[in-house]
């Protein structure tokens, strides 16, 4: 029985935390602010309740998977599954509107005919075809199994077999998803609807590679799901879940070094002077953070995926509506961008801020949400890294977008609080309150997470920062990646 010390009560700790203590091991953890979840957290006022994090759940086996291994009560009885149906609503620039319905590839071809046009449904399940295949090829590498020492074979491979695009005399095959927007969608509201899982994860469709088909795929081939409650309920489930294991966890506890003895990790340092010695380390926690923990100590070798800066984060909007929600209200409305281009330069560029930015509006059809007869809605739009604390000028631009979606919005707006890349960084620790992004194939390795494995023997890194990147599930697969390779060594590679 190994002692483990785990830095940080993000997701992907608290997978790793719960795997580790089913195995055997003692595991505590240590948290520098009040609280677990990471990003999962809520706010409450008045008898209204939001999640300020991440509000729907793709690709939910992950931690149904975790529930499995850890004990024999499982997910669905710990937390309310909802599959979300419509999976989304969709505002177009020009006025054009549809709903997708959830995991139903016959019935998103059919919605899309009618609302855009006969062909612009075939087109897009063709290209869900080809996107399938980009899936099958980096799911096990990507996702289920350790970064690869040579992960440069990843890097390099395209694996979305693109449509050949004649062009004068040059026959080209596209290698961003713009370029699959524009030579195989063919459509600007179908570009759009592809450019949006993207630019949801804070990543630049016209330099993104095309690789990145597998985030539109994941969400048409697993569905949306939501958590009655809220997700902060999911983080709940889990840390409950460490507790049954004998997880101990010690909340307001600065971590400020990675013990080192005999050249491997020994434990850790604590505001104070304190130390916690432990067998192994598991860092959750933002690259700077960790660098600052190793000191002197160089966490990643040559040759070995570097850690990347993300460059966006989010800005959360959350309102007090008076009026029930009305009934056949979608759950998810992405209201998108009057101008492409301005969005795009204004994120990823040096242009203005763009006073009609994509905005996600989510109504959940939930009554733990909000008084009787009232509505938490809750609007996200994605902004650069370190955008000031305020946001205020931004905020009434995002309501402003978000009356296309919601009619009589500001009739109905009781008060609204803002949540800003500072609240994030507060939250979640990382720098100018950035969120990492899913690993992805291909663009010369930039989208890859460094290995789980680290430098110093005895240090694993977990979470959003590593391999498997970002996003809900990527944090619990990350979990399980770091607690195979302590419990089975670095002969460890992935679920079967």
């Amino acid at each position: 029985m190994a002692r483990i010390a785990v830095i940080g009560a993000g997701m992907g700790a608290l997978t790793a935390a719960a795997r580790l203590a089913v195995a055997g091991h003692r595991v505590a953890v240590y948290e520098r602010t009040d609280t677990y979840g990471g990003a999962l957290r809520r706010f409450e006022r008045e008898g209204f309740s939001f999640d300020t994090g991440p509000g729907l759940l793709p690709l939910p086996a992950v931690y149904r998977d975790l529930f499995v291994k850890t004990g024999k009560e499982p997910l669905e009885s710990c937390v309310e599954l909802v599959q979300v149906d419509p999976s989304s609503r969709h505002v177009f620039a020009d006025g054009t509107e549809v709903s997708l319905p959830n995991a139903s590839r016959a019935g998103v071809v059919a919605a899309l005919d009618e609302a855009l046009g006969a062909d612009a449904g075939k087109r897009w399940g063709d290209f869900l075809v080809r996107a399938r295949e980009a899936w099958d090829r980096t799911r096990r590498p990507l996702l289920e199994e350790p970064l690869w020492p040579n992960w440069q074979v990843l890097a390099e491979r395209e694996p979305y077999p693109s449509v050949p695009h004649k062009r004068l005399l040059r026959t080209r095959r596209a290698a961003t998803l713009a370029e699959i927007g524009a030579w195989e969608l063919r459509d600007s509201r179908l570009t759009a609807l592809l450019e949006s899982h993207a630019l949801g994860h804070g990543l630049d469709p016209r330099v993104t590679p095309a690789s990145a088909v597998v985030l539109p795929y994941m969400e048409h081939a697993f569905g949306t799901w939501y958590v009655r409650g809220g997700l902060r309920e999911l983080a709940r489930a889990v840390y409950e879940r460490c507790l049954a294991r004998k997880v101990e966890f010690h909340f307001g506890a600065d971590v400020t070094g990675v013990l080192e003895k005999g050249g491997r990790a020994a434990g850790v340092e604590l505001a104070g002077g304190s130390v916690a010695e432990a067998d192994f380390v598991v860092a959750g926690v933002a690259p700077g953070v960790l660098d600052r923990l190793t000191g002197e100590t160089p966490v990643r070798g040559e040759g070995e995926v570097r850690p990347q800066p993300a460059a966006a984060s989010r800005l959360t909007v959350l309102l007090a509506l008076r009026g029930a929600r009305p009934e056949g209200t979608a759950h998810r409305t992405v209201v998108h961008a009057r101008d492409r281009g301005a969005e795009l330069d204004a994120l990823f560029g040096t242009a203005a801020r763009d006073p009609h930015p994509t905005v996600t509006v989510l109504r959940p059809d939930d009554p733990r949400l909000a008084p009787e007869e009232h509505e938490s809605v809750t609007l996200t739009t994605v902004v650069p890294a370190r955008l000031d604390r305020s946001g205020d000028d931004l905020t009434d631009h995002v309501i402003t977008v978000a009356e296309r979606a919601v009619p009589g919005l500001r009739d109905r707006l009781l008060w609204h609080e803002v949540r800003t890349p500072a609240d994030v960084a507060d939250a979640t620790g990382a720098e100018g309150g950035a969120v990492p992004v899913p690993a992805l194939a291909a663009a010369g390795g930039r989208l890859l997470h460094p290995s789980n494995s680290t430098r110093v023997p005895g240090l694993f890194t977990v979470g959003g920062w590593t391999h498997p990147g970002g996003g809900l599930p990527h944090a619990g697969m990350s979990g399980a990646l770091v607690a195979g390779l302590i419990v089975e060594g670095p002969e460890f590679r992935g679920s079967q």
